[in-house]
């Protein structure tokens, strides 16, 4: 386990009995983090996914069978919880709804919402998928009645991963906005301010927006040559057309329409980012947000 960032537990709650914290999304790049970073801090994590014997979670999570896609009662599965972490990408809107509703009858108290800096609370964010979608769900989280925080984050760094096979097979990443720009936050950072937010006893991240970037603007193509240091061997970027990064990037859960939302809007970042770089990481956890070398350092792996 990494040691705790300075200035992180003067944040967190007081001493419960037992608090219980559910994280949905439990096996994904952020609530695996945001696992070991509770039970570090001697939380009992009830960790949510669709195949138990898979998920590899350190043994002193309760770690639990939950198809969110299921049309089940799910209020069972938050049942004494302090607090629910909601990630969208455990089971999209839908599923989000159905656990808002289950943790309302649960009773649980807070709800923190990893949810997109693209949504700005304007009729703009009914104008392409991703906003639109976590807008809606921040809307019912709202509308629920519990204690909440949402978590905007801008450009994850391990959107990067998507690179992974090409880099691998032939050292050639094909990208229609090379230039584009964002500041590439790192998962491990999301997971720091969501246990923030989640063990808060102050009331300091209550009704809170917190906006997160990583330290730096960089572009597709600089990202790819830090990845390209860290393997130590050449990687290149080549441009294609939106269409077909478009068609790359769509699948079973990714509609070609919101693919092609989405990669438009990354050529809109080509002049400037879609969002200025914050400090949040830094005034939440009391350490600076980790940067994008650090982050190929750290995922070295996928890419060898």
């Amino acid at each position: 386990m990494t040691d705790t960032p300075a200035g992180f537990r003067r944040h967190l709650r007081a001493p419960l009995e037992e608090p219980v914290i559910v994280v949905t999304g439990a096996t994904g790049n952020i609530g695996r983090r945001l696992v070991d970073r509770l039970l570090e801090e001697g939380v009992a994590v009830r960790a949510l996914t669709r195949d138990p014997a898979r998920a590899a979670l350190p043994d002193r999570a309760e770690v639990v069978r939950a198809d969110l896609a299921e049309d089940t009662d799910l209020a069972p599965l938050l049942a004494g919880a302090d607090a629910l972490f909601l990630n969208l990408a455990a089971g999209g809107a839908e599923s989000a709804q159905r656990l808002i509703d289950a943790a309302v009858r649960a009773n649980v108290p807070r709800i923190v919402l990893n949810s997109s800096q693209g949504v700005s609370d304007t009729p703009a964010d009914e104008t392409n998928f991703i906003s639109r979608m976590h807008a809606t769900v921040e809307r019912a989280v709202r509308a629920s009645g519990v204690e909440w925080t949402f978590l905007r984050g801008g450009n994850y760094a391990t959107n990067a991963l998507g690179w992974a096979p090409a880099i691998r097979a032939t050292g050639v990443v094909r990208d229609a906005h090379p230039d584009a720009q964002g500041a590439p936050v790192h998962e491990a950072d999301l997971a720091d301010v969501a246990a923030v937010a989640l063990l808060d006893r102050t009331g300091a991240h209550v009704h809170r927006i917190h906006r997160l970037t990583g330290p730096e603007v960089l572009t597709n193509a600089q990202q790819v040559a830090a990845i390209a240091e860290v393997v130590g061997r050449p990687v290149r970027i080549e441009r294609i057309s939106e269409e077909e990064a478009a068609e790359a990037m769509a699948g079973p859960h990714f509609p070609l329409a919101a693919a092609r939302e989405l990669v438009g809007l990354f050529g809109s970042t080509v002049d400037a980012p879609a969002f200025p770089v914050t400090d949040t990481v830094e005034r939440v956890t009391g350490r600076p947000a980790r940067t994008f070398a650090q982050w190929a350092r750290d995922h070295a792996a996928d890419f060898s």
